[in-house]
């Protein structure tokens, strides 16, 4: 169990304007401004849930993660993780966790990758025998059986990104925050990653917190969303709730007989060029059954298809709405 109540943060950060001027001026008096992170933050997750946690750029993200982990303490707020507080029971609260940020490594550069997972065991202290049947299981499911023998700097992007994850799940953690797991990876590696994450979530009900901007990772291994802009929660709930908020508009997309559409009442024609037409209904007036029975009574309908607002749009309309 993962509960937050009211954490906040500040940072404090130096600023001073171009020149060499404002160099010599910042050596005798130097101007702070003060950068509120997180704002009475505040949340629980249960053991075994796999959670999005999403945010604009500088939202607050990262700074939740890491306090969460133990390497921030917060200025204040409780933070309570299976029983430990992280900052306080950092030796502890470790042992419970992996931690895999896409942007940092935690394998050595010059070294091939199997050395990395043996000082990781020591580290962590991991006995002979969960070991390899951890290492096996994570060569297996990762693919990565042979990349291990290569020294990490010789890997592609995906393959090392491969080989952070199974790092980070060597000492067998009950919790595992990915912050940007697949950033920068091709589609094979990225469903490759996707289908791991999911599968020790459903063997091992490994509790997931996923940060990303990719929402394809989101739609994929989430059930549950939280989005923070400004430190603040702003919401909290169901990918299926999400969707709800931009299912007030669909796209029906039709190629059909004839050169011009008729007028269709309570819908947009957004285009209509040589019989291919892309027509926008909003659902509050009109059903999309309803929208495709009268477009069919209208002309000769060859090839009709109907979308909602995409998972990316959705989360811009709510950063727009938000403000953040």
């Amino acid at each position: 169990m993962i509960e937050l109540k009211n954490i906040s943060k500040t940072f404090k950060v130096a600023k001073r304007n171009a020149g060499f001027s404002e160099v010599l001026k910042a050596l005798f008096k130097k101007e702070y401004e003060y950068v509120k992170a997180l704002q009475n933050v505040s949340f629980k997750i249960d053991d075994g849930e796999m959670v999005g946690y999403i945010g604009p750029n500088g939202a607050g993200k990262s700074s939740t993660i890491k306090i969460m982990s133990g390497i921030l303490t917060p200025d204040g707020g409780e933070c309570v993780i299976d029983g430990l507080t992280p900052w306080k029971d950092r030796i502890s609260h470790v042992q419970n966790i992996g931690v895999v940020f896409g942007q940092r490594s935690q394998l050595w550069w010059d070294v091939p990758v199997i050395d990395s997972f043996e000082l990781i065991r020591e580290i962590y202290k991991v006995d002979d025998s969960r070991y390899k049947k951890n290492l096996s299981q994570l060569t297996e499911l990762l693919n990565i059986g042979e990349i291990v023998k290569t020294p990490a700097r010789q890997l592609s992007l995906g393959q090392r990104m491969r080989c952070e994850i199974a790092a980070s799940l060597l000492h067998s953690p009950k919790l595992l925050f990915l912050d940007e797991p697949t950033i920068g990876l091709d589609a094979v590696s990225k469903i490759a990653v996707r289908e791991f994450i999911k599968t020790i979530n459903r063997e091992n009900k490994t509790t997931v917190i996923l940060t990303t901007h990719d929402m394809q990772d989101i739609e994929a291994l989430t059930k549950r969303i939280l989005l923070i802009g400004k430190g603040r929660i702003l919401l909290d709930g169901s990918l299926s709730d999400l969707k709800e908020r931009g299912s007030a508009h669909k796209t029906i997309t039709i190629d059909y007989s004839g050169d011009k559409l008729p007028n269709l009442d309570h819908m947009t024609v957004s285009k209509d060029i040589g019989g291919h037409a892309e027509i926008i209904i909003d659902t509050e007036q009109v059903t999309a059954s309803q929208a495709v029975s009268y477009i069919s009574s209208k002309v000769e309908v060859k090839d009709i298809s109907v979308m909602g607002e995409s998972v990316d749009e959705i989360v811009a309309s709510l950063y727009k709405e938000f403000e953040i």
